[in-house]
This record gives C-alpha cells, sequence and structure tokens, in this order.
C-alpha cells in the first residue's frame, strides 16, 4: 500500500512559494539559451534560399499539412487522456505537444526525453495524479510506436526493393527477423495488456538486482495496471488511436512527398517511402534533430535515385525549416 504524503509546513510551503519565480527564471534562461544555440548551428541562410524556391502556395500547402499532422498526433494522446471522462481541453494539449517535441528536438538523444513534460502538464494543469498521467503517455508512446513500426517494417522492405542496401548480401534474408520483431513487438505488448498481463513489470520482478520496492518499480506496475485497463475499458479508443496514428504517418509520407515534388525532385511511391525511412532513422542518432545524419541519409538515398546531392540538401533544409519552427514554438512555449 502507499502512503499518504505527509502536509507540508507552512514555513516550507513558504519557502517553495519564495523560490518558484528563481526556478522559472532559470528554467527561462536555459531554454532561451538553448534556442538560441540550436538557431545558432542552424543553416538560417541556406534554408532562407531553399524557401526562396517556393511559392507561397506551396509554402501553405506544406504548413496546413504540419498542423493537421500535430492535431492528429495530439488527438491521440487526448482521447487516451479523456477516457477517464474527464473534461479535458483539447488545444492546451496541443502547446503541450509543442513543448515536448522542442525539447526532444533540440537536445541530445534519439528524439524522446520531453516525455517527462506531458506528465507534468496533466498533474499540475489538469488535476491527474502522477501515476494516471504517467499511464497515459505510456499508451501515447505505446500506440506511437506501434504505428511507426509498421511504417518501419513497409519502409526497411522498400529499402531491400530499391537495392539502398546492396552491400549486403541477401538483406531480406539477414533483416527479416528484425521485420518481425518490429511488426510483432507494439502488437504483442497491447495484446498481453488487454489480457491484463503486464510485460515489462513482469522483467522487472524477474530481474534480482532490481528492488521490487523500489518507488521507480512501483511507480512502473501501478502505471502499466492503468494502461491495461485502458486498453479493457475503451477498445473503441484504442482502435480510433491507432487509426489517428497511422493517419498522422500518411501526413508525414504526403509531405515528404509534396516536398520533394515542389523542389523539383521526381521518386515513384517505393522511392519515397525508402528514402523517408532513412530519414527517421536518422533521428536515432544520439545528436540534436539528428544533425548530419539527417543530410547523410538523403544525400546517400536520393543519390542512390539518381538524384543530385544538391537536390537532397535541399529537401533536408526544408525539413530542418519546419522543425525548427515546431520546436521553436515548443521551447517558447
Amino acid at each position: 500500500m502507499y502512503s499518504e504524503p505527509r502536509i507540508e509546513s507552512s514555513v516550507t510551503a513558504g519557502k517553495r512559494k519564495m523560490y518558484q519565480p528563481l526556478r522559472s527564471l532559470l528554467i527561462v534562461l536555459v531554454l532561451t539559451g538553448l534556442l538560441w544555440w540550436a538557431l545558432k548551428k542552424a543553416p538560417l541562410e541556406e534554408i532562407g534560399g531553399t524557401l526562396k524556391q517556393l511559392t507561397i502556395a506551396q509554402i501553405g500547402i506544406l504548413l496546413a499539412i504540419n498542423v493537421a499532422v500535430i492535431i492528429l498526433i495530439t488527438a491521440r494522446w487526448w482521447l487516451i487522456a479523456r477516457a477517464g471522462k474527464r473534461n479535458i481541453p483539447f488545444l492546451p494539449l496541443v502547446w503541450y505537444r509543442l513543448s515536448v517535441f522542442g525539447l526532444s528536438y533540440f537536445t541530445p538523444g534519439p528524439q524522446v526525453g520531453g516525455e517527462p513534460l506531458q506528465v507534468i502538464y496533466l498533474q499540475q494543469n489538469h488535476g491527474f495524479t502522477y501515476v494516471h498521467a504517467t499511464s497515459t503517455v505510456i499508451m501515447d508512446k505505446l500506440i506511437e510506436f506501434l504505428a511507426n513500426f509498421i511504417l518501419l517494417a513497409i519502409g526497411l522492405w522498400a529499402v531491400f526493393r530499391t537495392n539502398l542496401l546492396s552491400i549486403i548480401e541477401n538483406p531480406s534474408a539477414a533483416w527479416l527477423p528484425g521485420l518481425c520483431i518490429l511488426l510483432v513487438w507494439p502488437v504483442l505488448h497491447i495484446s498481453l495488456l488487454y489480457r491484463n498481463i503486464l510485460p515489462v513489470s513482469r522483467v522487472l520482478n524477474a530481474l534480482p538486482f532490481i528492488h521490487q520496492k523500489s518507488k521507480a518499480v512501483r511507480m512502473i506496475t501501478l502505471s502499466e495496471k492503468l494502461a491495461a485497463a485502458f486498453c479493457q475499458r475503451h477498445p473503441r479508443i484504442l482502435l480510433g488511436t491507432i487509426g489517428v496514428s497511422i493517419l498522422s504517418l500518411a501526413g508525414i509520407t504526403a509531405e515528404y512527398f509534396l516536398m520533394s515534388a515542389f523542389l523539383g525532385i521526381r521518386l515513384n511511391v517505393i522511392e519515397i517511402i525508402a528514402a523517408l525511412t532513412l530519414l527517421q532513422l536518422a533521428f536515432l542518432v544520439p545528436l540534436p534533430g539528428g544533425l548530419g545524419a539527417l543530410e547523410a541519409s538523403q544525400v546517400f538515398a536520393l543519390g542512390a535515385f539518381g538524384q543530385p546531392a544538391a537536390a537532397a540538401i535541399s529537401l533536408t533544409l526544408l525539413q530542418r525549416a519546419r522543425d525548427i519552427l515546431n520546436g521553436g514554438l515548443g521551447l517558447l512555449i
């Protein structure tokens, strides 16, 4: 059982209230410095030159798709969060997701790390308990992984189909087990939760070097129990969130296709999916925004499809412009 938290003394509460403005100022200074550093490193002049190649209508179309993708990604989390019949507004969650993206994009790591912000926002602004807020983030990420892994499996098939990895002898056979794992793991995890089986908790309980009664383990177990309860009680919402995720991935693919077309890059559907897959894999490199890896992936992929390096760089600069816009707004928020 969990003990009730002790009531703070008036002295402790007063100290926390006194230090809160200083803490807020420190956070603002750190995030401002982070944004300045990121913009200093970004090739803003080259981005401006790339944007000049586009018409106002083309930029408007790309911005509209970007907004639609952000709304769809937020809708998945919103559906999960309001499943407990909480009257949680949608628009604030959009700002929260932008904040999460900004923190993840501009800091080292594989495009994750901002998720604790989602927990904090729900806990402080919408009355969620810490465990309940964490469970919504777990479900959100699990369903995101489900959709992303399906896209990645299709993308790796496209990579093999276009012979991008021709240096590997018989690549289909070499990567087939990996493809199967990518496809099966998220589906299996959700299926286990639906059957009230908690895979992460069971693994933690089986490890002898893990302290079973630690706060972290208890929090993970409770969060996974709430995630399992969500799967059992709200199967329609679960299917809806999966559908929303697939729509968001379709929007990302359409955006990549239109970016390429607007810049005069002619690729077929399989080549688009293969190049987009390498782009997504580049973000796994532990550098802010996949710096360098993103450009290299597109120069390699588009070069294999007969496109000049200048076209690939222009495409990555356009993507950088979008990500800096989203991430910059997120940090400001």
